[in-house]
């Protein structure tokens, strides 16, 4: 059995690497990928919590942080393809939304 400190060690680090992903990067799909990376390491010291206390209701907030992420790719990945179909660019340097 691994223990919890494991789990919660690699979802500090996937935090990690999401937070830098999104400071770092200029692409806009990037940074919703590194947003993603970020809620998949909550849902991760999620279920390991909750596994430790022996709880459900951890897993039950996984769920409802999936249905988020989701909704969250669906809509983020329109707006996207919108702001491309008029700039032609995904780099958030290159968009002002001022100027369509």
């Amino acid at each position: 059995m691994v223990p919890t400190t494991f789990y919660l060690i690699l979802a500090a680090v996937m935090f990690t690497i999401g937070v830098l992903g999104v400071l770092a990067r200029r692409n806009v799909i990037i940074i919703f990928m590194c947003i993603e990376m970020m809620l998949n390491s909550v849902n991760l010291s999620l279920i390991a919590l909750a596994n430790m206390w022996g709880n459900l209701t951890g897993q039950v907030f996984v769920f409802v942080v999936m249905a988020v992420a989701a909704v969250e790719v669906a809509v983020g990945l329109a707006i996207v393809m919108a702001i491309v179909r008029h700039k032609d660019t995904t780099n958030v340097d290159e968009i002002n939304l001022l100027k369509w």
